[in-house]
């Protein structure tokens, strides 16, 4: 075995163990690309050796996705797609664990009609609502690894001669996963427990807001009543650990939906669609969006926030310092599992209910009238920096630094 498949073996038991953390007896579903049918068979094969029950693969590629929606009647975009819903509610419901093998071009489907694209990813995501609300309460465990693609290469290393970008961004993915560590998975649980502390100095603070000053940003998020701060590790419905995202940087809770004001401007490029979103300010009123700016991809940001109702409205905010491994790459991804890794990010459409003190035995309704917002969607987008201050108001008006210079100031 090679260095780089022994260091490939390591990151399938990391996706397996730590991400989903299979458990003996259950099915675990994974969607990824053909290209990465190497590791997704080292998944299979580690997963079955824990004592998976079924592993069940829905491959994809982007040439036949970028081919449907160059010459798929436009029906095809607005019909839900009610047996792939349908599967994988029952696939959640039975407690399987789902992981999600990304290796996305940024630029997959640039040049198609946003309205499409739009029609797409509103039909499915409503398809979906019940599968997401038990993604969202953590009713199983679910993660997404990345691999690298020539295109996604290709974006991010445009310097280096392309024979060795591939080679370049398998090196920076092991580094974000902690993969150069003599024992990753000791590393894992180390990392979790340092965000770990971060996130119990934010409960114990019990915040009313959060205000943001950088650039371009003067924002204030308040906080729902009975908020609470997350971190990298979550657990299932039947008491498991796993972890979502792989890298995580992060420490995050859900904002009260009517409670968001001022200006906010990105900081890094969003891919999303297989489109380029950059250089963008969002304006908010008593939480609803009500103003959008972007130097690129105007169109396709207009078409994300008009989505839903609840695609005008926030529902997450997430705290990462300037000072993390990601950052300090200084590696641009344009893909938003690592890049909200290196950035305070913010995300437009649905809450997480585990973000609130008896979230996930609420139902959708009792979650809205608590302040969380509801929608298809869930998209991250960057607006950290070195230059970005947040400070804690409590709820009898004492200001507190929370981040000062793109920092943990506590």
């Amino acid at each position: 075995m090679t260095d780089f498949e022994a260091t490939l073996s390591k990151y399938a038991d990391l996706a397996v163990q730590i991400g989903v953390n299979i458990q003996p007896g259950q099915i675990l579903v994974v969607h990824a690309p053909i290209l990465a049918a190497d590791f997704v068979r080292m998944i299979t094969a580690k997963a079955y050796a824990i004592g998976a029950s079924l592993v069940k693969v829905n491959w994809s590629d982007e040439f036949i996705t970028r081919q449907q929606f160059e010459h798929a009647a436009d029906e095809v975009f607005t019909k839900a797609p009610t047996w792939y819903a349908g599967e994988m509610t029952e696939f959640a419901e039975n407690g399987a664990a789902v992981l999600h093998v990304i290796a996305d071009n940024p630029d997959a489907l640039k040049g198609i009609d946003p309205q499409r694209i739009s029609n797409f990813q509103k039909t499915r995501g409503a398809a979906l609502t019940k599968y997401r609300e038990y993604q969202m309460s953590d009713k199983f465990s679910w993660c997404i690894v990345a691999v690298p693609s020539q295109p996604w290469a290709d974006k991010v290393f445009p310097d280096v001669p392309a024979e060795e970008r591939m080679g370049k961004l398998w090196e920076a993915i092991f580094h974000t996963v902690r993969l150069d560590h003599e024992d990753p998975v000791a590393a894992w649980q180390e990392h979790l427990k340092n965000l770990d502390s971060k996130a119990n100095v934010l409960n114990a603070k019990k915040y009313k807001k959060l205000h943001y000053i950088a650039p371009g940003t003067d924002l204030t998020i308040e906080l729902p009543k009975g908020h609470l701060w997350a971190q990298g590790d979550s657990i299932n419905a039947k008491g498991h650990s796993f972890v979502a995202n792989m890298p995580t940087e992060e420490v995050f809770t859900a904002p009260l939906k009517t409670g968001v004001n001022g200006t906010v401007r990105s900081t890094k490029p969003l891919s999303h669609g297989g489109n380029i979103i950059d250089g963008f300010t969002l304006t908010f009123e008593n939480g609803r969006i009500i103003k959008v700016e972007a130097e690129k991809g105007q169109e396709a940001l207009e078409h994300l926030i008009n989505m839903d109702e609840g695609a005008r409205y926030l529902g997450e905010v997430a705290l990462v310092p300037h000072q993390s491994p990601i950052s300090e790459s200084n590696i641009l991804y344009y893909n938003t599992l690592f890049d909200e890794n290196a950035s305070n990010h913010l995300a437009i459409g649905m809450a997480y209910a585990f973000c609130l003190e008896g979230g996930k035995e609420m139902n959708a309704e009792q979650q809205i009238a608590h302040g969380l917002n509801s929608s298809v969607t869930h998209v991250d987008f960057m607006i950290g920096s070195s230059a970005m201050d947040i400070d804690g108001i409590t709820e009898d008006g004492n200001v507190e630094p929370v981040f000062r210079n793109g920092n943990w100031a506590f």
